[in-house]
């Protein structure tokens, strides 16, 4: 059941809206402010069309596009006018919004950002992209980890964004945290529209958890996206999907009390609880060791491949960036704005 596309809405139910927007084409910091505000005209087109949806989510690369352009004149900052603007547009049509931003890393390389916005304009949920599609993408590496908020009808919100997806490990700690519905933001081209059916499903079923994905679409010239909204119910069944057309709002209705309900009760293919407790029918609680070296050796910073030796991609040279020369090193978060809806009216306002 999705509520026939979210227009027959539940008391308990949480409509999402996915726009398959048309890929832009990004050359310097005035086409950031016109596609700002195709963004902003998009979220009123989400709340005209559909009064009863909770949440509009834009794909990875809305704002930018997907030239890898990492020149400072089109980078942005979380206190900057264009997360002002997509706050301000959640306050005025009482929306929640997913919105994506190449972020300014002073010193070193943007960030891939994604940012959760309430229905009053404040910033709830904010998230760097942990997997960067390497070689490809120049982005800093995230180091936030994955934060899970409570969202609209208090349902419990993660977001990855794009090549994290392929990772089941990222799925599997939106939910190990609390998760019911992980939203997936990506620009993905053609070739890997059977790679993100098949992953958005099975981070579904993995989990107990629904998914709702979406790519840009359409074309700008030189790169052409494929849209390919899906929403997913937690049983891994595909209860909405969109195609190619540019702009298209997909939406859903989707039941975290349904999600929290299988959760408790399931037996069979409950995996998100069973991983920890492995064979508890023969063993009292089930054996909650960890049987699998690649986590331990992870968790212990020796994690290397059968094969790592003979890698022949281990860096961005390929796609004309330099190779790195610096290590990793996390660093604090930076303060959220308060309310950056506010500071957008102030600004109006002079």
């Amino acid at each position: 059941m999705n509520g026939l596309g979210g227009l027959n809405k539940s008391p308990a139910g949480v409509v999402i809206g996915l726009v398959q927007l048309q890929l832009p084409r990004i050359a310097n910091a005035a086409d950031i402010a016109r596609q700002t505000g195709r963004i902003v005209e998009l979220v009123a087109k989400a709340r005209r069309s559909m009064p009863g949806m909770d949440l509009v989510v834009f794909p990875e690369y809305a704002l930018h596009g997907l030239s890898m352009d990492i020149r400072d004149e089109i980078l942005c900052d979380l206190d900057g006018p264009e997360v002002a603007a997509f706050a301000e547009a959640c306050r005025t049509h009482t929306i929640w919004g997913c919105f994506s931003i190449m972020e300014r890393n002073p010193g070193s390389m943007p960030y891939n950002t994604g940012i959760i916005i309430d229905d009053t304009g404040s910033i709830r949920l904010y998230y760097r992209k942990m997997h960067p599609w390497v070689p490809v993408e120049p982005w800093e590496p995230g180091d936030l980890g994955i934060p899970v908020i409570e969202g609209p009808k208090g349902a419990k919100l993660a977001l990855i964004i794009c090549h994290d997806g392929m990772f089941p490990e990222m799925a599997r700690e939106c939910a190990y945290k609390g998760a019911e519905i992980m939203i997936r933001t990506a620009g993905y081209t053609a070739p890997i529209r059977h790679a993100w059916d098949i992953t958005n499903q099975a981070n579904a079923f993995c989990n107990l958890m629904a998914t709702a994905s979406v790519c840009l679409s359409g074309s700008d010239g030189t790169f052409n996206s494929m849209g390919e909204a899906m929403i997913c119910d937690a049983d891994g069944t595909v209860i909405a999907r969109g195609g190619g057309i540019p702009d298209e709002i997909v939406a859903a209705e989707l039941r975290p009390d349904l999600i929290r309900e299988a959760r408790l009760h399931w037996g069979v293919e409950n995996n998100i609880y069973q991983l920890g407790h492995r064979g508890y029918v023969a063993v009292k609680g089930g054996a909650g060791d960890c049987p699998y070296t690649f986590m331990t050796d992870l968790a212990a910073g020796r994690y290397r491949l059968p094969w790592e030796a003979e890698v022949k991609t281990v860096d961005g040279t390929a796609f004309g960036f330099p190779a790195p020369a610096r290590s990793y090193t996390p660093r604090p978060a930076p303060a959220l704005p308060a309310n950056p809806a506010s500071t957008a009216r102030k600004d109006a306002a002079e």
